[in-house]
Parts: C-alpha cells; structure tokens; sequence
C-alpha cells in the first residue's frame, strides 16, 4: 500500500512545475507545487543541489514538504543561486551594511515578481488604483537593485493618483500631500522605512483617518533599534492612527507577508512560514515556539523557493505568524527586522 505523501512526491516528479504559483488555491495545491518546485530546482539549481548533497539528503526519500531542506539565506551573498542558464532579466541586491557582502537575487522573469507582488498587495488591499501611494524610502533610493523600490514604483505607477510619488528627504512637502489627501478623504497608503517615518513624525504631528502607514522596518544604521511594540507606539502617536501596518520582505524572496496591525503577519497562498530550532537547523518546532524562521516562497521559481532565514519568529497558525528579531552575530538589513 502506498501512502499519500508517496504519491504526491512521485506525481511531483512526473509532472513538474504545471501551475502558477499565483493559481494555488488550497493547501493540497500548495503541497504538490512545493513537491514540484524541489525536483525541479533540485534538478536544476547546482547550489542547491550541492547543499542537499552536503547535508546526504536523498530526494527519493522525500515523503513531505516538511522534509524539504531550506537553504540557508548567506549562500546568496556567496554563490549564483540560480535555477536557470540564461542571463538573468534583473538582478536585485540587499542594501548590506558598511564593508559586508550583499545578497544577489538574479531574476529570469521579471513578470513573476510583478505578479507576486501585485496579487498580494490585491489580496491583503485592494488595487493600487483605489489609492494614492506615497513612498519614503531614503535609504532604498539612494542605491540601486533594490526589489523593495520596483515594487513600490510599480505600485505608485498603477495608482495613477497626481499625488502618488517617491519622497526622499522633502519632509515639508510630504506633509502638506498628507494633509491635503486627509482633508479630501482620499484613502492612501504610506509606505515608508521606519527611520524616515520617525524623523516625519518627529518634526509633525498628524490626525490620519483616511491614510494607511505602512511601515518596513530596519533603521538602516541612521538610528537605534526599536522592539515592534515601542516603534509601532511611537508611530500610532505620531501619525493619530490606531494601527500600524507592516510589510515584511527580502531580497531573497519574491513575495511579501504583510501585517494589518499587532505585528502578525499573513502570506499569500504560494508562501508558508516554519521555525526551526535555533541550536539544531533540521528540526521544524511546533506552533508558539519561537525559533529561526523557514520560508517557502513558490514566486521563487528560478532561484531557490526554500530559505532558512536568521530571522527569530513564531507562528501562530498555518497563515499568521510574528517576526522576533534576528540571531546574534548576523548583519542588519532587509525589511522588518526588529532586534532585541
């Protein structure tokens, strides 16, 4: 008698990769793309395949997605984690810290990321043309190859609102656009990184009842690391709102989590967090231990769709989980990540 998982495993070796990511619809869905996306990248992503062999891990044994090994996050610093041979469409870097390797996520098709990205942003919002879109994100624009400024450009370019657009250091005018868009009821979304939100709040005070603050996270080195409580307080003070909203991100990763407020996080359908046991990175905890974060990311077709993160996080359910701070000893960037 053969099992299930056997099953799905031998199906996923028969016919790999035969729908969209963004066409996944229930967990059975998710299960059978996450068994193809392994064969295939397994098959094709010669780092990838050099880990699990490192690791003497067999594909033949695979019995679930819960036994897929997750690459861990540092061998984008190090190595072309690609599932492809042509020349890559995009390459998209991490900001890094003074003196320290960047991350390189090389893109076969951008479209994927477009789709990714404007098909969670619909599912957790509404579109983009239903809002003006404003973007402070200083230290993002002040460099090139970020995925977090294509994605908020496209975003913008999509609303199509006269008043959407980047925001660099012109506080004053932020201000007054805030203000006007407030005073005509216009539903908008701030999506800013969390040094730049605090540095506007610090200089004025608002009353927003019509405007959603998006925060990203990371102070980039401009200021001192916040828990998520105390920067959410601050901010719900500064802006006059009752929640802040959170958008969680990586080079690393083409797809987004997002928060509507108290810090938890939801995924799309294509995308699934585990924790894994910070002393041992082969065991998967249960839910409400707090651990390392694992991250299945189906949008990463063509580089690796499974990322052993050094975020501290814990979930919650299948769909909701919370993001703790990040493991001693690892550099400081990317979105979200606030330390202890």
């Amino acid at each position: 008698m053969i099992r299930l998982p056997n099953l799905i495993n031998s199906f996923a070796q028969m016919y790999p990769l035969n729908m969209n990511f963004w066409e996944i619809k229930s967990n059975s869905d998710f299960e059978i793309c996450t068994m193809q996306a392994f064969h295939y990248q397994y098959k094709n992503n010669s780092v990838y395949r050099s880990y699990c062999d490192l690791i003497n891990f067999n594909s033949s044994d695979l019995k679930s997605i819960h036994e897929i090994p997750f690459l861990p996050i540092n061998f984008f610093k190090t190595h072309e984690v690609k599932s492809f041979n042509e020349k890559e469409a995009l390459t998209f870097t991490s900001s890094g810290t003074s003196g320290s390797e960047t991350s390189k996520h090389f893109v076969k098709q951008v479209k994927n990321y477009e789709k990714s990205f404007s098909t969670a942003f619909n599912l957790f919002y509404k579109k983009p043309k239903d809002y003006a879109v404003l973007a402070l994100l200083p230290s993002y624009l002040e460099r090139s190859g970020s995925s977090l400024i294509y994605m908020a450009n496209y975003l913008i370019n999509e609303s199509n609102h006269p008043k959407s657009g980047f925001y660099l250091n012109n506080l004053e005018d932020l201000k007054d656009i805030l203000e006007q868009l407030e005073k005509e009821k216009q539903p908008t979304i701030l999506l800013g990184v969390s040094f730049a939100l605090l540095d506007l709040i610090e200089r004025f005070k608002f009353n927003l009842n019509h405007v959603t603050v998006m925060e990203t996270g990371g102070m980039k080195g401009r200021r001192k690391e916040l828990i998520r409580e105390d920067l959410h307080e601050q901010l719900c003070s500064g802006f006059g709102v009752s929640e802040i909203h959170s958008e969680y991100g990586m080079t690393e990763l083409l797809s987004q989590a997002y928060s509507r407020g108290n810090g938890l996080f939801s995924c799309p359908p294509w995308m699934r967090i585990f924790t894994r046991d910070t002393s041992d990175p082969f065991t998967t905890l249960d839910y409400g231990m707090m651990g390392n974060l694992n991250i299945i990311d189906l949008a990463n077709r063509d580089s690796c769709a499974f990322i052993a993160t050094q975020d501290l996080g814990r979930i919650h359910s299948v769909n909701s989980f919370e993001v703790l701070g990040r493991v001693d000893n690892s550099d400081i960037r990317g979105c979200n990540l606030l330390v202890y």
